[in-house]
């Protein structure tokens, strides 16, 4: 399992050491950490390695039991009234079946009658389903949950007893030389291009200017929308006006400036980009 990571995952190794293992126990898990951290990634390439299914859930306040167990076709009922073959099984309901991994993001803005349905398949791993049955969990099935403990807008307070059921990996932004590394698989580019970017999205995370910074993911966008920049404008290499242009237009959408601040968040991206330069350090 662990070695399908190494081909689709940069780094992580001990992460998806620590998840297998967790997995193969029969543990359910808790993945915190910030947005592009490669949790979805990585947990793709253990599915794979582990000849399971990976059924994705987006966790928000919309995500009611019903959308998450399932419910009876409503035209059917009115027809043939409830009958088992006129269930539509929602996405527990599938994973519960195929023993699929059941991977919920943003854990902590699921509405808590949602997150009490998904307690007591951990407690029992079985659900009861009005009018349908009882649907007991597959050997394999788990539950992941991933959430950003660092954004408090709009979340809830994950309950105790979910954290009870479960085992917790953090999931922390890579250091320069692995994303560097990140970037290059996803947008080769010059090397130096690379390690500007990755340093400004890593210096996007500490400036006191912003609450929420950029994952490796706003790297990715510099490099690929100053490589198409070069090609618009004609320039055989990067000039300090494209690398500006790209950073911003790739980082500007990804940061959250902090409440009160008098500078606009295009002023604080160029600030970041020329600071971020490898050759003023």
């Amino acid at each position: 399992m662990v070695e399908a990571t190494r081909a689709a995952v940069v780094g992580r190794e001990r992460e998806a050491e620590i998840v297998a293992a967790a997995l193969a126990a029969g543990r359910n898990l808790l993945l915190e950490g910030p947005p592009g951290t490669g949790k979805t990634t990585l947990l793709r390439a253990l599915a794979a390695g582990a000849g399971v299914g990976l059924v994705l859930v987006e966790g928000n306040a919309e995500l009611t039991p019903a959308r998450l167990v399932g419910h009876h076709d409503p035209s059917r009922v009115l027809t043939e009234d409830y009958r088992p073959d006129n269930f539509v099984p929602g996405p527990l309901c599938r994973a519960m079946t195929t023993g699929a991994l059941l991977y919920v993001e943003e854990l902590n803005r699921v509405p808590e009658e949602t997150l009490n349905v998904l307690l007591g398949v951990l407690s029992e791993r079985e659900m009861h389903i009005p009018r349908y049955g009882v649907v007991p969990a597959a050997a394999t099935f788990r539950l992941i949950a991933a959430m950003n403990p660092y954004d408090a807008v709009g979340t809830a307070r994950v309950s105790p007893a979910l954290y009870d059921r479960s085992c917790r990996v953090a999931m922390r932004y890579q250091d320069e030389s692995t994303e560097a590394a990140i970037v290059t698989r996803v947008a080769p580019g010059p090397p130096a291009l690379v390690l500007r970017a990755v340093r400004a999205v890593q210096m996007t995370r500490e400036h006191p200017d912003l609450r929420i910074g950029s994952s490796v993911r706003g790297a990715i966008d510099t490099v690929l929308v100053a490589a198409e920049l070069i090609a618009v404008r004609g320039e055989a290499a990067v000039s300090e006006r494209t690398g500006q242009d790209a950073a911003r237009t790739a980082l500007s959408g990804k940061v959250t400036v902090q409440e009160g601040c008098p500078r606009s968040v295009d002023e604080i991206i160029e600030e970041i980009w020329i600071k971020a330069d490898p050759g003023k350090r």
